[in-house]
């Protein structure tokens, strides 16, 4: 009779939510949509490089309001929002704009569990667009300014017997401030997109010791057989000890001990490289040691790879993996959703993306002015893709000249603008290092916000020189990075060439098929180029293939087509927006584009 009460309370709760939560608008969907259990949203561990057991997810059903700048907490709110979706979306439930002039206000309750007594409580933060206020039982406990990077908050001091109450306000001025938000306006058209503010991704607590790991961070070496490690803690002392352990299967390949914070360097003898045809990625396993006892222990994985460049024997700049010529070739990957915006509705719909680019033949993604949460990275680890990651834009830009060096003045931004693109660059790059997958920085885009490009792309390469830097994609050109990168639409051609750089041709494409009933608008769908059918469409694409083909010869090592899907009032993907629809004869697609991944390095 108590479990049938119990399951009783269970589905009526579940009721209860479901209840007070339906998505808004009548915008299309994905499928995945339909399958959110406002009890159970993407609860998937949020950090898989670095993993504990124990943890809990804060996602679901919170309350919300939006009020006008500088208010106090509302004493009533407005109503319920499904975190983690941004409350531009229709996912939150509420699908309202927030602007420069407001704040969003976030209210919930949640219990620590008995067993963590006499533990340290984090609170993670897996993103939050823009201007972040926490507060722990009306105790006002930090500050973040960011719109793509996780971040934390020690909450043990706070917490009290019972129920802890949480709030969170938000400020986020989309395009009418200076900060990265990628393509995001507060008038969406055309190119540009809905705003999104607020929380974005998941929210969760965990326990650890006193003493704890706090970041884990890999470099190979596959020149030298070696892997350096480098482990971050927190509240640690001259004796404490770090251990490290590498496997392959369960086989124990290599360990290493070292005071904390010290670099470790283990050995991997005939290692298993990584790449996109063989990702492999090796078990790790922290220990942080306290007088010779597990304070603290977390999971990881690592990878055997490289990427450089290198002249071949035409004197052609080429982009390498493993010592190897390797042909980056994969499309724009913007990483929006019709029903989410930047938040994909479940984690099988993160997946879908990264898969069908693999299907499509492509071995690489450009992630396009948008950072996303840590399983997509981490799905790009294991399924062998390699990454091209863009600096969300912001700020003013300067004058563009695309198809030559520059000879203009460059941007001034103002010290705060500046600071805080130096702060949210290198919190972007201190979150992905980790990754495996990710071969390429991209401070810029088509000059939107560049400014100072010398310096920002000297310091990119200084702090993280096992990556290769593509200084601004399409933008205004220095001589300076790893890679010169024009853009071309809609047919590939070869406008300009760097005999000292690895020449790419960052976009192209931009082939447009609008599907009745898999449209954000009814109107004003937009494309480079526009087609009535999948013939058609997959006609054009093979043509500029062949195009293509023949540039690799006259010295374009990488090649980047617009784009993985349809985006708001663009129609150029290769799926529509709700991802219901394959727009191309996907087997051809794919042997045209095998061939011109597998066209170096064979």
């Amino acid at each position: 009779m108590k479990l049938n009460l119990l399951l009783l309370t269970f589905v009526l709760s579940g009721t209860s939510l479901f209840a007070q939560w339906k998505p808004a608008g009548d915008r299309i969907k994905t499928k995945w949509a339909e399958t959110i259990d406002p009890n159970n949203v993407l609860p998937e561990y949020p950090r898989p490089i670095m993993e504990r057991p124990d943890w809990v997810n804060l996602n679901g059903l919170w309350e919300y309001s939006i009020q006008p700048v500088g208010q106090n907490e509302p004493q009533k709110f407005d109503g319920n929002i499904l975190v983690p979706f941004a409350v531009e979306s229709s996912l939150s439930g509420v699908q309202k704009d927030l602007g420069k002039d407001k704040e969003l206000w976030y209210k919930r309750t949640f219990n620590i569990a008995s067993d963590w007594k006499n533990k340290t409580i984090l609170l993670h933060f897996g993103a939050v667009d823009w201007k972040t206020d926490v507060y722990i039982n009306d105790i006002k406990i930090g500050t973040h300014t960011g719109g793509f990077t996780p971040f934390s908050f020690d909450i043990t001091p706070y917490l009290t017997s019972g129920n802890q109450k949480l709030v969170v306000k938000v400020w986020d001025p989309t395009s009418d401030g200076y900060q990265p938000r990628g393509k995001q306006v507060t008038r969406p058209e055309g190119i540009w997109y809905t705003g999104v503010s607020g929380i974005w991704q998941t929210v969760w607590i965990e326990p650890v010791s006193n003493k704890y790991i706090s970041g884990v961070n890999t470099v190979a070496d596959i020149d030298n057989n070696s892997l350096k490690i480098n482990v971050n803690t927190e509240k640690t002392n001259p004796s404490d000890i770090v251990q490290v352990t590498l496997k392959d299967n369960n086989k124990v390949i290599s360990t290493a001990k070292g005071v904390a914070g010290q670099s470790l360097n283990i050995n991997v003898p005939n290692a298993k490289l990584w790449s996109p045809d063989s990702p492999f990625l090796y078990d790790l396993e922290v220990v942080l040691l306290d007088n010779g006892k597990a304070a603290d222990k977390v999971k990881s994985y690592a990878a055997m790879r490289k990427v450089s460049i290198k002249k071949d024997q035409n004197g052609i700049v080429r982009l390498q993996l493993n010592n190897k010529d390797c042909f980056h070739f994969g499309p724009l990957d913007q990483g929006w959703w019709p029903d989410g915006l930047y938040t994909a509705p479940t984690d099988e719909a993160l997946v879908y993306d990264i898969q069908k680019t693999k299907d499509f033949g492509y071995n690489m993604i450009r992630k396009h002015v948008k950072v996303e949460p840590a399983r997509w990275y981490t799905h790009c680890d294991k399924m062998g893709i390699l990454v091209w990651q863009d600096m969300p834009n912001g700020d003013a830009s300067p004058h563009w000249e695309m198809h030559r060096y520059f000879e203009g003045v460059e941007k001034v931004r103002s010290i705060e603008s500046e600071n805080n693109f130096r702060k949210e660059w290198r919190e972007i790059m201190d979150y992905l290092r980790p990754y495996p997958s990710i071969a390429v920085w991209v401070p810029f885009n088509e000059a939107w916000g560049q400014f100072k490009t010398k310096e920002i792309v000297e310091w990119t390469k200084f702090y993280d020189p096992s990556r290769l830097v593509n200084p601004a994609s399409g933008g205004n050109h220095y001589k300076v990075g790893d890679i010169l990168d024009f853009h071309k639409y809609p047919s590939p051609e070869l406008m300009m060439f760097d005999p000292e750089r690895a020449t790419v041709l960052g976009e192209y494409g931009g082939i447009g098929l609008p599907i009745n009933g898999h449209m954000w608008q009814s109107d004003k769908n937009w494309g480079y180029t526009q087609f009535k059918n999948e013939k058609e469409v997959t006609d054009e694409y093979i043509k500029y293939n062949n195009m293509l083909m023949k540039l690799i010869g006259r010295g374009i090592s990488a090649a980047v087509y617009t784009q993985t899907t349809d985006v708001e009032g663009e129609v150029n993907g290769l799926m529509t927006y709700d991802r219901k629809v394959i727009k191309v004869d996907e087997q051809k697609i794919r042997q045209a584009n095998l061939e011109i991944s597998n066209s170096l390095g064979k």
